[in-house]
């Protein structure tokens, strides 16, 4: 890592569906048709990232400094921090409050604590209704955490109902927004009741109701937030439980996703300024906000473009126009005297990277301050409010390519089942990239350059042919209960028969997985999950064993055995279980 000896000047802030299920039996000649239909889906051109037209003319962002909504107030002096700085003080005139002021239960002055689980509920239930124009906002409850409290879901419309079948019908895109997924990261939470706010009567961004739904957890977990821990009441980190869906909190969000079928997903995050990035480099973070696009094995390219080029690319532009400085997601290496910086990992079992395996561009952005406490919490609520405001405003933008790429995506996926190569695993590329950091005694600005692992081009390091499904045991009943969760089609063998497989096969040597091909039975009551599917990419991720995220690996299924590749459209009557 090498260090310029030119200071960089700060930059200073300027205003700126329950699932039914019926039965019926199918059989091989079925199923061959359904493969054959989707076997000739071709690419069209992508269209790039285009201008997009106007949502609504005259409509201005939601940073405007002279407030429009009670979301937004008069200038108040500013919050003295709680917690001593962890770093020079001069740092923190680097980071001066926006001179727009917002306003939630828990941003009021002199507050030792931030919006509580009661009065977020009243909040979100003074929006609740029909707010004009057509426009409807309910507060939903999807779920309860492990210590009852409520998980409280905004669900904002232009429309009728806001249940699910209605938004689903309506042709419009679905934008799901989550915070507070680790409870010591609050911004996120605050953020996101600025922003339900401003879809009440008379808000700023009411009027992308008219081309986009939206959906708002302002907190996934409420007992983290109430106990000031990261991880749910048993330990869990809920960001990386999203494929196993242990907690109840995972387990809400995806029946969330599974039923309202969101074509964005954003989530809301905090990351430490000091924490491992000053004991590496004796320096703390730069950066306002940090930018993390969906990255995973097997991710399909459009959703991945759209994710880049409709999402994060504009985004970083208004940041830049709201002197928001930013830059993409990164955490030091855990192993001493490692200096590099990498991406997030390209796991599957992360909120954006479930997200993106169900076709959702998905994007997480995180602000500066998770070890902060209250210091900056105005510039930190900000800098997501802007992020977050940008991201809606490109969705309703580009509701109709939405909506395109998730028609075409879904078939495409599908249409893979029995044939080409798919991703086991994949590894960040290496680079070397010039890193702004602050140094911890003299505030003093550098660009560090560093040894970088990016995660925006993914190199495959394990490949298989693709399955046409997999083959699983009724012993795993509650691997087959997860997938269902996520939004699987699963279907339950109706009579014996056999599938020819690959079957997976531990060497006594080394302990590797091996496979070895041959019929295999498949008994009465056991499981089949085709690849020909829409979530074809989520189910491998899930079900292929190898990786340290795998359903195997996680004990939710026990033995190698209770779970095979077929390579062959089956020739066995089975029961499907239908959405």
């Amino acid at each position: 890592m090498t260090f310029s000896s030119t200071p960089v000047l700060p930059h200073a802030i300027q205003a700126p569906a329950s699932w039914k299920r019926s039965m019926r039996r199918l059989t091989a000649v079925g199923m061959a048709c359904m493969l054959t239909a989707c076997s000739t889906v071709q690419l069209p051109v992508w269209t790039g990232a285009s201008a997009p037209p106007p949502v609504q003319s005259g409509t201005p962002p939601i940073t405007k400094t002279t407030p429009a909504s009670p979301a937004i107030s008069q200038p108040v002096a500013p919050v003295a921090p709680l917690t001593p700085l962890p770093y020079n003080p001069a740092i923190e005139a680097r980071f001066p409050d926006p001179s727009v002021r917002y306003e939630t239960p828990g941003l009021g002055p002199n507050r030792q604590q931030f919006t509580t689980q009661t009065e977020m509920s009243a909040w979100l239930q003074s929006l609740a209704g029909k707010v004009g124009d057509g426009q409807r906002l309910d507060v939903a409850t999807i779920g309860t955490s492990q210590r009852g409290l409520p998980l409280l879901t905004l669900i904002a419309t232009q429309g009728q109902s806001t249940q699910a079948t209605a938004l689903n019908s309506n042709g419009k895109p679905t934008v799901l927004l989550v915070g507070q997924q680790r409870g010591d990261e609050p911004a996120g939470a605050e953020a996101l009741l600025v922003i339900a706010r401003e879809l009440g009567k008379g808000g700023l961004l009411s009027p992308l109701l008219q081309q986009i739904n939206i959906i708002i957890v302002p907190r996934a977990n409420p007992d983290g937030a109430q106990a000031l821990t990261p991880h749910t009441a048993d330990g869990t980190d809920l960001a990386r439980d999203h494929l196993i869906l242990s907690t109840p909190e995972a387990q809400a969000l995806a029946k969330l996703s599974r039923n309202y079928r969101p074509v964005a997903v954003i989530d809301l995050r905090e990351f430490a300024a000091a924490g491992p990035f000053l004991q590496k480099f004796q320096a703390v973070q730069r950066y306002d906000l940090l930018l993390q696009p969906a990255a995973t094995p097997n991710n399909h390219e459009f959703v991945a473009k759209a994710a880049r080029e409709w999402f994060t690319n504009p985004m970083r532009s208004a940041l830049d126009s709201a002197d928001i400085s930013n830059e993409w997601y990164s955490e030091p290496s855990a192993q001493s005297g490692d200096q590099s910086l990498s991406m997030a990992q390209p796991t599957a079992d992360s909120l954006i990277n479930a997200s993106t395996l169900k076709n959702a561009a998905s994007i997480m952005v995180a602000s500066r301050g998770s070890d902060l406490n209250r210091l900056h919490i105005q510039r930190r609520v900000h800098s997501l409010v802007t992020a977050t405001n940008s991201a809606l405003r490109n969705a309703a933008a580009k509701a109709k390519n939405l909506h395109q790429v998730e028609s075409f995506v879904t078939r495409d996926i599908a249409s893979q089942a029995c044939r080409n190569t798919m991703a086991i695993q994949s590894q960040l590329t290496p680079e070397q990239r010039s890193i702004g950091m602050l140094q911890a005694d003299s505030g003093q600005e550098l660009q560090a350059r560093v040894d970088w692992n990016s995660s925006l081009t993914l190199k495959a390091s394990q490949t298989r042919p693709r399955p046409c499904g997999y083959w699983v045991s009724a012993s795993a009943s509650q691997a087959v209960e997860r997938l269902r969760m996520l939004g699987a089609q699963v279907m339950q063998i109706a009579e014996p028969g056999q599938m020819l497989a690959d079957s997976y096969q531990t060497q006594s040597s080394s302990g590797n997985l091996v496979l070895t091909r041959g019929a295999i039975d498949t008994p009465m009551s056991s499981y089949y999950v085709s690849l020909n599917q829409a979530k074809a990419n989520l189910i491998a991720a899930a079900l292929e064993p190898d990786t340290p995220y795998s359903y195997l690996s996680k004990h939710l299924i026990t033995m190698p055995s209770d779970v095979a590749r077929v390579v062959a459209p089956p020739s066995v009557v089975f029961e499907e279980e239908a959405e």
